[in-house]
Parts: structure tokens; sequence; C-alpha cells
């Protein structure tokens, strides 16, 4: 009986619960019904979706967005007209059999290798991109087809990067695919896209980049002869590397790098077939079209060189559509009367047509708003805008930035230095070379500070390579020059491999001007002064819905008591140095600078309220002006400082962080403009002082390699 009852227990404890059958089948019949409703609803938004964004296509065709286009206008920061942003003739829409094979061969193989073979979106293009990204740890190469460039183009949504419009485009682009041919894709593709330089479409940029070469010269003044039919391989290759950024790979503003972009252009051309291993060769050693070759459209405003630099600005923020046709109101920094005051004074002072030209910058202080830009004498003759690309050596007019150097690292502004001839000896950085002061004239000891008023090459050569060429190098970065400042021994004297900007030295000497504060704001384009205030969009009537406004940007980059120190030398430069031909009745400071032979002649300086940079030479070459200003040379003490004291902003009290010499205020002119004690064209201005008014130092590389492009003067 025992062992009857245990054999029952034993089997009891093996027996396990199960769930029944038709639990079983109840679950799984719910996941099929969940899957299926799944699919079911992917499956009707998928046809909704294709189905809702079908009415756009009629939209998207270049025809109807010019009959809904509306021009965009620029005022000035008073609100005065200066014109529209472009117009309908800058575009021309050209069927597919007016352009270029090799101008589609391009585009097809640096946007979109496979847009002969995919619907519209290439998943093999992104699993492409994303595994480039992953290896590279950033976003190195993008994924949108040609037709998806195009939908994001045609909706103006490249400022509204969504999950959702991202969604809406690749179906749009898929449908796309389906109802248009290819060739109708690239087609509305290639009148689409902005080229850069004001080049709205491929005919515009055709007729920009190559309409004047000797090649092509006369297409385009005619429908028989359009100029995107004549374009070679290597000029479709220039002109399809600019498409993803076209002021990175602007072949004006910067030659090397759009080169490099063409070059990588022809060699996936020969990679996809389009092209031979000997047109590749060829194309290579194919020089870009010179600056004075390419033509942009004519610009219809009252400020050229200013509203082209804002345009650029304008179509990377909102892209090329929404920028020339979407009604846009852009309230630019700009003042019509200080710009026009400041067009008089440089034609006043250089009025010799092929004599040599001026560029001029002023920024106001408070915001770092640009009030004034002078970027040549004709834009319809010469439209390269001298004080936006213009690269060219500062000369003397750099030592600020390495006197900012020396004095935030220690060194007295009282401190005593050898003023004689210096023969420059370092391993370190490579230096041997020999530096004298202009015609010999030497102080034979001076202070760090009347070094600076008198500009004593001898002296700023040591402080430069004591301080540390890096350290002077992320000064003047910092205080604002954005081109690359290389750290040869001749940049302690201002000659860099590569040139300044007079939009970048008035940005940085604003920085001493504010007491070392970095001014800029949200409107203002890589870390640059700014041209733009506000844009609003334009409906019905007078009203202008708001679309974006600047907002200030602050950064201090250099201490109080730095700046001050500064200022305070900067001042003395005007009062009784170089630049006397450029004092006020009012607190003024600033810096001359000349380069070899007279090449180049500058004045950067300020007031309380508003920053000038004025360059003065040859813009298309180097050429000595020994004899250009009155049988006299033109020098940074001459000439550009007298055009800056004639484009002085109203006199206005110094701030308290200013340490001016004794001043008389005097009542500004009528148009704005403060000149009172400027020494006028002709006129003795120069202290008969060593170094004023053109010291400069001989300088001499050995060892058979050149330091410098062209040496500094004053």
């Amino acid at each position: 009986m025992l062992m009857l009852c245990r054999r029952m227990d034993d089997a009891s404890a093996d027996i396990h619960p199960f769930p029944s059958t038709r639990t079983r089948v109840k679950k799984l019949r719910l996941i099929l019904v969940l899957a299926g409703l799944t699919l079911l609803a992917g499956v009707s938004t998928v046809f909704g979706m294709m189905m809702a964004v079908a009415s756009d296509l009629p939209s998207l065709e270049n025809r109807a967005e010019f009959r809904e286009a509306r021009n965009s206008v620029l005022t000035d920061v008073r609100g005065r007209e200066l014109g529209v942003l472009t117009s309908n003739e800058n575009r021309i829409l050209v069927p597919a059999s007016d352009i270029s094979k090799h101008m589609k061969h391009a585009v097809i193989a640096i946007e979109d290798r496979r847009f002969y073979e995919h619907d519209g979106v290439d998943p093999r293009g992104v699993a492409r991109a994303l595994f480039q990204d992953v290896v590279e740890r950033k976003a190195v190469q993008g994924a949108s087809t040609i037709p998806q460039q195009f939908v994001k183009i045609a909706m103006q949504a490249q400022d509204q990067r969504t999950i959702l419009n991202k969604l809406r485009e690749s179906a749009l682009a898929f449908h796309l695919s389906r109802k248009w041919s290819k060739d109708k894709i690239l087609t509305e593709y290639l009148n689409a896209i902005y080229f850069g330089n004001g080049a709205y479409g491929i005919e515009s940029a055709a007729r920009t980049y190559f309409g004047n070469t000797p090649e092509h010269k006369g297409c385009g003044q005619s429908k028989a002869r359009p100029c995107a039919k004549e374009l070679k391989p290597v000029e479709a290759a220039l002109i399809a590397g600019i498409i993803s950024s076209p002021y990175r790979w602007d072949p004006v503003s910067h030659p090397a790098t759009a080169e490099k972009r063409r070059n990588l252009v022809l060699q996936r051309m020969m990679e996809q077939g389009y092209i031979t291993p000997v047109e590749y060769r060829e194309g290579v050693q194919t020089a870009l079209p010179g600056a004075n070759a390419i033509q942009p459209p004519r610009e219809r405003a009252k400020v050229p060189y200013f509203t082209t630099w804002v345009k650029q600005q304008v179509v990377d923020r909102y892209g090329a559509r929404r920028a020339f046709t979407g009604g846009l109101r852009i309230k630019t920094t700009i003042d019509l009367r200080v710009q026009q005051a400041a067009e008089r004074v440089v034609d006043k002072w250089l009025p010799n047509e092929s004599g040599p030209q001026a560029s001029l910058v002023a920024i106001d202080n408070d915001t770092g708003e640009v009030r004034a830009m002078v970027g040549g004498r004709d834009y319809d003759e010469a439209p390269f805008n001298l004080a936006t690309q213009g690269q060219r050596q500062p000369g003397s007019s750099f030592k600020p930035f390495i006197l900012a150097t020396a004095l935030r690292n220690g060194i007295s502004p009282s401190s005593v230095w050898s003023s004689k001839k210096q023969e420059i000896h370092s391993k370190a950085y490579g230096c041997d070379f020999t530096v004298n002061n202009y015609e010999n004239a030497y102080l034979g000891s001076t202070t760090l500070a009347n070094a600076l008023t008198y500009s004593d090459n001898a002296v700023y050569a040591q402080v430069g390579l004591k301080v540390g060429l890096r350290k002077v190098a992320n000064t003047a970065k910092r205080m604002g020059i954005r081109t690359p400042i290389s750290r040869n021994c001749a940049m302690t004297l201002g000659g860099l491999r590569e040139g300044v900007t007079p939009l970048d030295m008035a940005h940085a000497y604003q920085t001493f001007a504010t007491g070392g504060l970095f001014v800029t704001g949200t409107l203002g384009p890589n870390r640059g002064p700014v041209g733009i205030r506000e844009v609003c969009r334009m409906t019905s009537g007078d009203d202008c819905k708001k679309v974006d406004r600047n907002k200030k940007k602050v950064d201090r980059v250099l201490r109080g008591d730095v700046a001050r120190e500064t200022n305070e030398i900067l001042a003395s430069v005007v009062g009784r140095g170089t630049a006397v031909r450029a004092r006020l009745d009012e607190f003024a400071a600033g810096k001359t600078g000349t380069t070899e032979n007279y090449g180049d002649a500058w004045f950067v300086g300020y007031t309380k309220r508003m920053t000038v940079a004025v360059w003065v030479g040859y813009p298309d070459r180097f050429k000595p002006m020994e004899t250009e200003y009155r049988g006299e040379p033109v020098a940074g003490a001459g000439a550009a400082s007298g055009v800056a004291c004639g484009a002085a902003p109203p006199p206005v009290a110094p701030p308290d962080w200013l340490v001016a010499p004794s001043s008389t205020p005097v009542e500004p002119s009528p148009d704005g403009v403060g000149v009172s004690t400027c020494a006028a064209p002709g006129e003795p201005g120069v202290v008969g002082v060593p170094g004023a008014g053109g010291s400069s130092p001989s300088l001499s590389s050995r060892g058979g390699r050149p330091f410098f492009l062209r040496s500094p003067l004053t």
C-alpha cells in the first residue's frame, strides 16, 4: 500500500501543465491580424503619399516656377531700396538638346553615378554614404539622387530638413522618375541649379564662366548658339563641381580648391567611361578661366559689389529658388549715405582710371555690421570684389597683431629694443634673412610702443620671433583674419604666403576698437562681419512676414588691459607717427602698411563708432606705385590713410577705456562723413621722423628659398 502511494506521488510529480492548443491558435491569429493591418496601413500610407505628392508634379516644372516667381528686394539699413536680388533675365531655360552631353555626364559622374539605374531613390547610395560616414565619423558623403535634389530645390525645403520632408521628397522623387524621362529630369535639374556668381541655371553658368573666353566668344547672343551646348569636358567638370557648394568651389574666390574639385570630377568621368585617360590628363593640365574672364550677369543694384556679397549669403541660407524668386525683402546693413560718401572720397583721391584702384570697408564697431564697401571702380567692367576676394600682403598693418600678442605675454610697451640692421638666423623657424629700415634710418634703441608709432621693422622682427609665430597667427585668427596665416619669419613684417582681404582687416581692427571684443552676428557668414540685418517675406500689400533677424554675438578675445594699451599706441600712430594724414579732431587710431616697391598701400583705422580699412594698388597685377601719387610713391601713409580719413564717420566722444590725445569735436558733414584735419590729395601730411611715411625693410632671403611673397615697407 505504501509503495502504491509512493508510485502515485512520483507520477504526479512528473506532470506539467501545458497551454491548450486553442490558446496558441488565438495568439497566432492575433499576430497575423496585427501584421496584416500594419502592412495594410503602410501600403495605404505610401499610396496616400504617392497620390498626395503626385499633385505637386506640375508645379515642379521650371516654367511654372517662372509664372509664380516674385523677385526678392534688397534695402539699405534705413529701408532705402538698393535693387532686386536677381531677375528672370539672369536665368535662361534651355531644352535638353541645347545642353552639352559632357555637361550631363559631368553632373551624373559627381552627383549621382547610378542616375540611369535607380527609380529616384538609390538604396545602394544611401548604404554607401552611411558606411563612409561611419568610417570617417562625420558626414562626408551625401546620399541624395539628382531627382531628390531637384525635388528639394523645387519644393524650397533646403532649410526644412525634417524626417517628414525627407520622406515626402523621396516619395516624390520616386513618382517623378516614373512619370518623367531621365532626360527631362536632368534638364529640369540643370535649369534649376544655382552655380554661384549670379549664374542661375546651366545656360547662365556657361555664359558666366566661359562665355567671355576666346573659344566661346559670341555664344549666347542668339538662340541658335547657346553657350551650354558648346561646353567641353574640362569646362563641364568645373561647372558640375560647383553645384554642391557654390561658395567653397568658387573659381573666383577660391581658385585652388575649385581646380582640385574640377579635377576630381574629371577623374570620376574617366572612371565611369565618359572621357578617355588622354582627355583626363589634358583636362587636369588646363588652367581655370581667369577672374577677368568670368563675367557674372549684370547686377540691378546701386551698390553691386556689396549686393553680390550679400546675395551669396542669402542663397547659402535659404536656397537659390527661395532667394531669387521667393519674394523676400532683405534689409542689409549698408548705409547708402556712408557708401556714397566713401565712393566720392575714393574717386577724389584716385581719379585716374588707368592708375591704381582702392578698396574700402567700413564696419560699425558696436554691431559688426558693414556700413560701406567699395570693391572696385566699375562692377560691369571688373566684377571681382577687391574688398571680399582680393587677398593682398598687409605689410606693416599686420604689426598690431604682434604688439597685442607681446602685451598678452607680459612684454611691456616700455620695454627697450635694439633698432639697427638685423641679421636673423633661426633654426626653429627656418629663418635666414636680413631686415633693414627704410634708408637705413634707425633709432639705436627704442621702446616697443615707439617702434610701432614709427613702424620700426628691425624691432618688430625681433618681437615677433620672441613671442612665437604660432601665437601671432592665433591672435590674428581670433581677432577676425579668416585667410590662412603662414608662420614664416617674414610674417612678422606682414610678408604672408597668402594675403588678407580689406573686409577681414577691418573686422580684426574692430576688435581693437571694441576693447578686445570680437563682434559678429547670427546672420554673419563664417565668423565674418554682418551684411544682413533682417529678412522677411512679402505677402499682400505692404505686409512682410518675418523670416530672420540678426542677433549680435560677442566673444572676448583680448583682455581689456591688452586692448587698452594697444589702442593708446595705435592712437600715437595717427597722432604723430606714420598715419598723421588720417588725423581727425577726435579720437582716431590705426596703422599704415606698404609692401615692397610700393606694390600695396594700406591703412586700417578706427574711431569710437566705426572701423575703416583701405587698400590701394593695381588689382590685376603687382605693379610698383613709385610715381602715381603726384610724382611720388603711393604708400599707406599717403593715399590709403587719406582715403580712410575722408571716409571716417562723424566724430563722437571716445569711450572711457580709450586714452585719446586732446581733441576738439567738429560738426559732422551733411552727408554723415566727418572730415576735419585730414590732409587733402597733394597736401603734405607726413612728419619728418625716421620711418614716418615710408619705413621699409629690405629683406633678402638666403639659401635660395624665399620666405614671403612681397616684403613689407610700412
